[in-house]
Protein backbone atom coordinates (compact mmCIF):
# COMPACT_ATOMS: atom_id res chain seq x y z
CA UNK A 1 0.00 0.00 0.00
CA UNK A 2 2.78 2.33 0.96
CA UNK A 3 4.00 1.65 -2.51
CA UNK A 4 1.24 2.23 -4.16
CA UNK A 5 0.97 5.66 -2.41
CA UNK A 6 4.19 7.04 -3.47
CA UNK A 7 3.77 6.13 -6.53
CA UNK A 8 1.04 7.91 -7.28
CA UNK A 9 2.55 11.24 -5.64
CA UNK A 10 5.54 10.21 -7.77
CA UNK A 11 2.93 10.06 -10.79
CA UNK A 12 1.22 13.54 -9.38
CA UNK A 13 4.23 15.53 -9.02
CA UNK A 14 5.27 14.40 -12.26
CA UNK A 15 2.07 15.42 -13.82
CA UNK A 16 1.55 18.79 -12.27
CA UNK A 17 4.82 19.92 -13.52
CA UNK A 18 4.81 18.84 -16.46
CA UNK A 19 1.44 20.90 -17.10
CA UNK A 20 3.53 23.73 -16.04
CA UNK A 21 6.04 23.37 -18.19
CA UNK A 22 3.96 22.49 -21.54
CA UNK A 23 2.04 25.96 -20.14
CA UNK A 24 1.68 27.94 -23.95
CA UNK A 25 0.29 31.33 -23.30
CA UNK A 26 -1.49 32.48 -26.26
CA UNK A 27 -0.46 35.57 -28.11
CA UNK A 28 2.74 35.77 -26.03
CA UNK A 29 6.52 34.59 -26.97
CA UNK A 30 9.40 33.37 -25.43
CA UNK A 31 12.21 34.98 -25.12
CA UNK A 32 16.30 34.25 -24.27
CA UNK A 33 19.36 36.06 -24.26
CA UNK A 34 20.46 35.28 -27.94
CA UNK A 35 17.75 36.73 -29.50
CA UNK A 36 16.46 39.47 -27.30
CA UNK A 37 17.62 42.20 -28.51
CA UNK A 38 16.49 40.83 -32.60
CA UNK A 39 12.96 40.63 -30.98
CA UNK A 40 12.58 43.78 -29.19
CA UNK A 41 14.02 45.82 -31.52
CA UNK A 42 12.05 45.01 -34.23
CA UNK A 43 8.75 46.10 -32.86
CA UNK A 44 7.10 49.56 -31.85
CA UNK A 45 6.36 48.12 -28.54
CA UNK A 46 7.11 45.25 -26.39
CA UNK A 47 5.71 44.24 -23.42
CA UNK A 48 8.00 42.12 -21.49
CA UNK A 49 7.39 39.80 -18.24
CA UNK A 50 10.47 39.00 -16.24
CA UNK A 51 9.49 35.78 -14.08
CA UNK A 52 10.51 32.93 -12.24
CA UNK A 53 10.67 29.15 -14.66
CA UNK A 54 7.62 27.78 -14.79
CA UNK A 55 5.04 30.49 -13.56
CA UNK A 56 1.30 29.93 -12.70
CA UNK A 57 -1.22 31.25 -10.57
CA UNK A 58 -3.20 34.36 -10.12
CA UNK A 59 -0.12 36.22 -11.53
CA UNK A 60 0.50 33.66 -14.68
CA UNK A 61 -3.46 33.83 -15.28
CA UNK A 62 -3.31 37.59 -15.41
CA UNK A 63 0.12 37.41 -17.60
CA UNK A 64 -2.04 35.20 -20.13
CA UNK A 65 -5.49 37.80 -19.92
CA UNK A 66 -3.07 40.38 -20.98
CA UNK A 67 -1.85 38.40 -23.95
CA UNK A 68 -5.25 37.64 -25.63
CA UNK A 69 -6.52 41.18 -25.00
CA UNK A 70 -3.25 42.40 -27.10
CA UNK A 71 -2.99 39.79 -29.95
CA UNK A 72 -5.04 42.23 -32.66
CA UNK A 73 -2.61 45.02 -31.35
CA UNK A 74 -0.42 44.46 -34.46
CA UNK A 75 2.23 47.21 -33.15
CA UNK A 76 2.45 45.42 -29.48
CA UNK A 77 4.16 42.29 -28.89
CA UNK A 78 3.61 40.17 -25.75
CA UNK A 79 7.15 37.99 -24.78
CA UNK A 80 8.35 36.73 -21.30
CA UNK A 81 11.40 35.82 -20.12
CA UNK A 82 11.89 33.13 -17.24
CA UNK A 83 14.91 33.51 -15.22
CA UNK A 84 16.59 30.23 -13.69
CA UNK A 85 18.37 31.16 -10.48
CA UNK A 86 19.94 27.76 -10.44
CA UNK A 87 22.16 24.97 -12.93
CA UNK A 88 23.07 27.39 -15.69
CA UNK A 89 20.96 30.23 -14.28
CA UNK A 90 19.57 31.19 -17.79
CA UNK A 91 18.26 34.67 -18.82
CA UNK A 92 20.05 35.71 -15.57
CA UNK A 93 22.19 37.78 -17.97
CA UNK A 94 19.14 39.89 -19.02
CA UNK A 95 17.67 40.22 -15.60
CA UNK A 96 21.00 41.82 -14.70
CA UNK A 97 21.30 44.12 -17.76
CA UNK A 98 17.84 45.63 -17.25
CA UNK A 99 18.29 45.82 -12.98
CA UNK A 100 15.19 43.32 -12.61
CA UNK A 101 14.90 41.76 -9.17
CA UNK A 102 15.55 37.74 -9.01
CA UNK A 103 14.28 37.15 -5.61
CA UNK A 104 11.18 35.14 -6.57
CA UNK A 105 9.02 37.41 -3.85
CA UNK A 106 9.95 40.07 -6.33
CA UNK A 107 8.37 38.47 -9.27
CA UNK A 108 6.58 38.84 -11.95
CA UNK A 109 8.34 42.51 -13.03
CA UNK A 110 7.00 43.69 -16.19
CA UNK A 111 9.20 46.44 -18.99
CA UNK A 112 7.65 48.27 -21.71
CA UNK A 113 10.12 48.63 -24.52
CA UNK A 114 9.64 51.59 -26.77
CA UNK A 115 10.99 52.36 -29.84
CA UNK A 116 12.95 55.48 -29.34
CA UNK A 117 13.48 54.65 -25.94
CA UNK A 118 17.16 54.25 -24.62
CA UNK A 119 15.32 52.45 -21.15
CA UNK A 120 12.11 50.43 -21.15
CA UNK A 121 9.40 51.79 -19.33
CA UNK A 122 8.84 49.52 -15.74
CA UNK A 123 5.59 48.85 -13.87
CA UNK A 124 5.23 50.32 -10.91
CA UNK A 125 1.49 49.66 -10.04
CA UNK A 126 0.63 47.63 -6.69
CA UNK A 127 -2.09 45.67 -8.33
CA UNK A 128 -0.44 43.04 -10.78
CA UNK A 129 -4.48 42.51 -12.73
CA UNK A 130 -5.01 42.18 -16.14
CA UNK A 131 -6.82 45.49 -16.65
CA UNK A 132 -4.25 47.65 -14.80
CA UNK A 133 -1.30 46.06 -17.03
CA UNK A 134 -3.59 46.76 -20.08
CA UNK A 135 -4.08 50.43 -18.95
CA UNK A 136 -0.03 51.29 -18.10
CA UNK A 137 0.55 49.72 -21.64
CA UNK A 138 -2.24 52.26 -22.91
CA UNK A 139 -0.48 55.18 -21.08
CA UNK A 140 3.08 54.81 -21.98
CA UNK A 141 2.52 53.50 -25.45
CA UNK A 142 -0.60 55.64 -26.79
CA UNK A 143 -1.71 52.18 -28.25
CA UNK A 144 -5.48 50.97 -28.06
CA UNK A 145 -6.31 47.57 -26.11
CA UNK A 146 -9.47 47.08 -25.43
CA UNK A 147 -10.84 47.54 -21.91
CA UNK A 148 -14.05 45.95 -20.41
CA UNK A 149 -16.91 48.47 -20.54
CA UNK A 150 -14.48 50.18 -23.58
CA UNK A 151 -15.82 51.27 -27.18
CA UNK A 152 -13.09 51.58 -29.49
CA UNK A 153 -14.72 54.40 -31.78
CA UNK A 154 -15.46 56.38 -28.36
CA UNK A 155 -11.91 55.99 -27.32
CA UNK A 156 -11.08 57.57 -30.54
CA UNK A 157 -13.42 60.18 -29.86
CA UNK A 158 -12.10 61.32 -26.29
CA UNK A 159 -8.17 61.24 -28.29
CA UNK A 160 -9.65 64.14 -30.38
CA UNK A 161 -11.40 65.68 -27.08
CA UNK A 162 -8.33 66.91 -25.73
CA UNK A 163 -6.66 68.40 -28.84
CA UNK A 164 -6.15 71.55 -28.62
CA UNK A 165 -8.16 72.52 -31.95
CA UNK A 166 -10.80 70.10 -30.32
CA UNK A 167 -14.95 71.59 -31.03
CA UNK A 168 -15.81 69.88 -27.62
CA UNK A 169 -19.28 70.76 -28.19
CA UNK A 170 -19.32 68.85 -31.76
CA UNK A 171 -17.77 66.14 -30.67
CA UNK A 172 -19.92 65.07 -27.94
CA UNK A 173 -22.86 65.50 -30.51
CA UNK A 174 -21.18 63.05 -32.72
CA UNK A 175 -21.01 60.79 -29.81
CA UNK A 176 -24.08 60.87 -29.03
CA UNK A 177 -25.04 60.24 -33.12
CA UNK A 178 -22.62 57.23 -33.09
CA UNK A 179 -24.76 55.83 -29.80
CA UNK A 180 -27.90 56.02 -31.58
CA UNK A 181 -26.35 53.58 -33.99
CA UNK A 182 -25.50 51.14 -31.14
CA UNK A 183 -27.77 48.02 -30.70
CA UNK A 184 -26.50 45.77 -27.87
CA UNK A 185 -27.41 47.37 -24.49
CA UNK A 186 -24.12 47.13 -23.26
CA UNK A 187 -22.88 48.97 -26.07
CA UNK A 188 -25.40 51.82 -25.17
CA UNK A 189 -24.85 51.80 -21.72
CA UNK A 190 -21.03 52.56 -22.12
CA UNK A 191 -21.41 54.79 -24.82
CA UNK A 192 -23.73 56.91 -22.85
CA UNK A 193 -20.60 56.87 -19.81
CA UNK A 194 -18.42 58.64 -22.31
CA UNK A 195 -21.36 61.01 -23.39
CA UNK A 196 -21.59 62.27 -19.89
CA UNK A 197 -17.83 62.29 -18.82
CA UNK A 198 -16.74 64.21 -21.96
CA UNK A 199 -20.04 66.31 -20.69
CA UNK A 200 -18.61 66.72 -17.07
CA UNK A 201 -15.02 67.33 -18.66
CA UNK A 202 -16.33 70.43 -20.38
CA UNK A 203 -18.21 71.85 -17.79
CA UNK A 204 -15.95 71.25 -14.80
CA UNK A 205 -12.49 71.31 -16.63
CA UNK A 206 -9.97 68.03 -17.21
CA UNK A 207 -9.48 68.53 -13.62
CA UNK A 208 -12.63 66.28 -13.22
CA UNK A 209 -11.14 63.07 -14.73
CA UNK A 210 -8.69 62.42 -11.74
CA UNK A 211 -10.95 63.60 -8.92
CA UNK A 212 -13.78 60.81 -10.66
CA UNK A 213 -11.22 58.42 -10.61
CA UNK A 214 -10.67 58.88 -6.91
CA UNK A 215 -13.97 58.94 -6.22
CA UNK A 216 -14.97 55.82 -7.72
CA UNK A 217 -11.82 53.96 -6.19
CA UNK A 218 -13.37 54.79 -2.64
CA UNK A 219 -16.78 53.86 -3.50
CA UNK A 220 -15.49 49.84 -5.05
CA UNK A 221 -13.50 49.60 -2.19
CA UNK A 222 -16.43 49.48 0.40
CA UNK A 223 -19.08 46.87 0.19
CA UNK A 224 -21.12 46.52 -2.73
CA UNK A 225 -22.54 43.70 -4.33
CA UNK A 226 -20.81 41.79 -7.24
CA UNK A 227 -23.11 43.75 -10.27
CA UNK A 228 -22.18 47.09 -8.63
CA UNK A 229 -18.98 46.51 -8.61
CA UNK A 230 -18.71 44.97 -12.68
CA UNK A 231 -20.20 48.52 -13.31
CA UNK A 232 -17.59 50.23 -11.02
CA UNK A 233 -14.83 48.93 -13.04
CA UNK A 234 -16.17 49.74 -16.71
CA UNK A 235 -16.61 53.16 -15.85
CA UNK A 236 -12.96 53.41 -14.57
CA UNK A 237 -11.98 51.83 -17.25
CA UNK A 238 -13.77 54.26 -19.44
CA UNK A 239 -12.36 57.03 -17.47
CA UNK A 240 -8.17 55.66 -18.05
CA UNK A 241 -9.37 56.15 -21.35
CA UNK A 242 -9.47 59.89 -20.57
CA UNK A 243 -6.66 59.89 -17.99
CA UNK A 244 -4.47 58.26 -20.72
CA UNK A 245 -5.54 60.64 -23.72
CA UNK A 246 -5.46 63.65 -21.50
CA UNK A 247 -1.42 62.92 -20.23
CA UNK A 248 -0.70 62.37 -24.04
CA UNK A 249 -2.01 65.51 -25.06
CA UNK A 250 -0.47 67.34 -22.10
CA UNK A 251 -3.11 69.57 -21.42
CA UNK A 252 -4.47 69.79 -17.45
CA UNK A 253 -6.13 72.15 -15.71
CA UNK A 254 -8.26 72.16 -12.23
CA UNK A 255 -11.79 71.91 -11.79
Amino acid sequence: MFWKMTMLLILAIFAFFSAVSADVVKGAVQLNSGVFDKIVDKHKAVLVKFDETYPYGDKQDAFKKVAEACISQSDLLIAEVQVADYGEKDNMDLAERFKVPTNKDAHPTYLLFLQGRDEPVKYEGDKLQADDIKKFIMKESGLWIGLPGCLEQFDVLVKQFFLPSANRDELIARGEEQAKLLSKDVEKTSSDMYIKIMKRVAEKGTGFVDSEIERLEKLRSGKLSDKKKEQLADRLNILATFSVSLAQSGKKDEL
